[in-house]
């Protein structure tokens, strides 16, 4: 891309098969700078949660409304994205999402300042509708900066500082969100106010880099190229129809386990269980998927991305029913692991979602996004049965979503 005129169609991934390959490093790193910035956003998400349920004494239903406005964000936002970037391009919709981005951690300081769990879901509505911009636009871009038979290998690298960014997220609030007493991180909210300004200032330096880099031009494909679809609409496109489920169910899945976490340790760990051992735990089990990505694209080296996506949810459907058994610190193990074998899933169901879709795949993009929009729905669902019944039985959830993703790793992601 050169400037803000980027493509507006379907463009090819001629880096490796015209020999250019190199010139397209620095835009891969500069683009995977993004996956890190989302994941940090991510990461610190679950911490919220639970340090909301203490700062403004709210239950678990109502705190997983934070899962809802940011992943709801998602849904809203996905095709309005599309339809800019395909009007002013791919670096447009980067920064402007990194604008909103920057915004939505700037109204993190007023939402403290006045105690306003309402105020800091739009400030957290708004982030995330940065966010979106920027994963409708880098997921893709990243597919094709490389031979189409490596796509999948080349965005699970890419989630791999998605997975860092995420692991350093917790670090960070156990350190600030929950220091000294659990009485006294109760009611301090200064510490969610410099996290969030810092955040912004990161994010409004990396757009100015974004702003002032010359992106390299991606050929538009032509019609012949636009037609690997075989011309299909994306209504007729099975294994992306059937991608947009799955990705639903996995997202509801990671983000309900990442959710209620830190209270099912604190609830069966057992004695010495604080927020501040969950919030550490947590960023170990986000450590693990951190490396479950980086092994996950070696392993694709040699297994086939379907199988290894059916193989890991075969295991997170078992680890699930161990959580559900809530047999202390076994379980509390299982939990752990199971951030693990999800490392791969997503950037794995994304690539084999969109594969072939020739020029409709800036489209389908938009759409696997809007799929997100599960973890909206599915924590609240989780939530309301860890208030009702026990957080334990609320695993349910993801047990099942693990079933769908299942389904599509085996059979679900063939093209017809």
């Amino acid at each position: 891309m050169a400037g803000g005129a980027a493509t507006t169609t379907q463009f090819t991934s001629t880096g490796a098969e015209s020999g250019n390959g190199r010139k397209y490093l620095f835009p891969f790193i500069l683009v995977t700078s993004l996956f890190f910035m989302w994941g940090l956003a991510y990461g610190l998400l679950d911490v919220l949660n639970k340090h909301f349920q203490n700062a403004l004494q709210i239950d678990k239903a109502r705190s997983t409304l934070l899962q809802a406005a940011y992943f709801g964000a998602y849904f809203l936002m996905a095709l309005p994205a599309g339809m800019l970037m395909k009007k002013f391009g791919y670096k447009f919709g980067i920064i402007f999402g990194l604008l909103l981005y920057a915004a939505g951690a700037a109204l993190f300081y007023p939402s403290a300042h006045f105690a306003n769990f309402d105020f800091f879901l739009l400030a957290l509505f708004v982030l995330a509708s940065g966010l979106t911009f920027l994963e409708t636009a880098a997921n893709p871009y990243v597919t094709v900066l490389g031979e189409p038979s490596t796509s999948e290998q080349r965005l699970n690298l890419s989630q791999c500082f998605n997975g860092l960014g995420s692991f350093l997220g917790p670090i960070i609030g156990a350190q600030l969100f929950f220091h000294g007493s659990e009485s006294e991180a109760g009611g301090d909210l200064g510490s969610v106010q410099l996290v969030y300004i810092v955040m912004a200032a990161v994010v409004l330096l990396i757009a100015f880099m974004f702003y002032r880099t010359r992106l390299p031009e991606i050929r538009e494909a032509s019609a012949s190229e636009a037609a690997a679809g075989g011309g299909k609409k994306l209504g007729q496109q099975q294994h992306f129809i059937l991608a947009v489920v799955a990705q639903f169910f996995y997202v509801a899945a990671q983000v309900g386990i990442g959710a209620l976490f830190i209270n099912y340790v604190t609830e069966y760990w057992g004695e010495g269980a604080t927020d501040k051992l969950g919030s550490q735990l947590l960023s170990l089990a986000l450590g693990l998927f951190t490396v479950g990505r980086f092994a996950g694209t070696a392993i694709m080296r040699k297994v086939a991305p379907n199988t290894l996506l059916a193989a890991y949810a075969v295991i997170n459907i078992a680890l699930c029913a161990v959580v559900m058994a809530g047999l202390g610190i076994a379980s509390v193990v299982a939990l752990i692991a199971i951030f693990f074998f999800m490392s791969i899933m997503f950037p794995t169901i994304f690539a084999l979602g969109v594969k072939d879709l020739g020029a409709r795949t800036k489209e389908g993009s938009s759409f696997i996004i809007m799929s997100i929009v599960g973890g909206a729905v599915m924590p609240y669902v989780m939530g309301s049965i860890a208030d009702s019944a026990s957080t334990a039985i609320a695993f349910i959830v993801p047990l099942i979503c693990f079933v769908v993703v299942l389904f599509y790793g085996w059979k679900g992601y063939k093209v017809r």
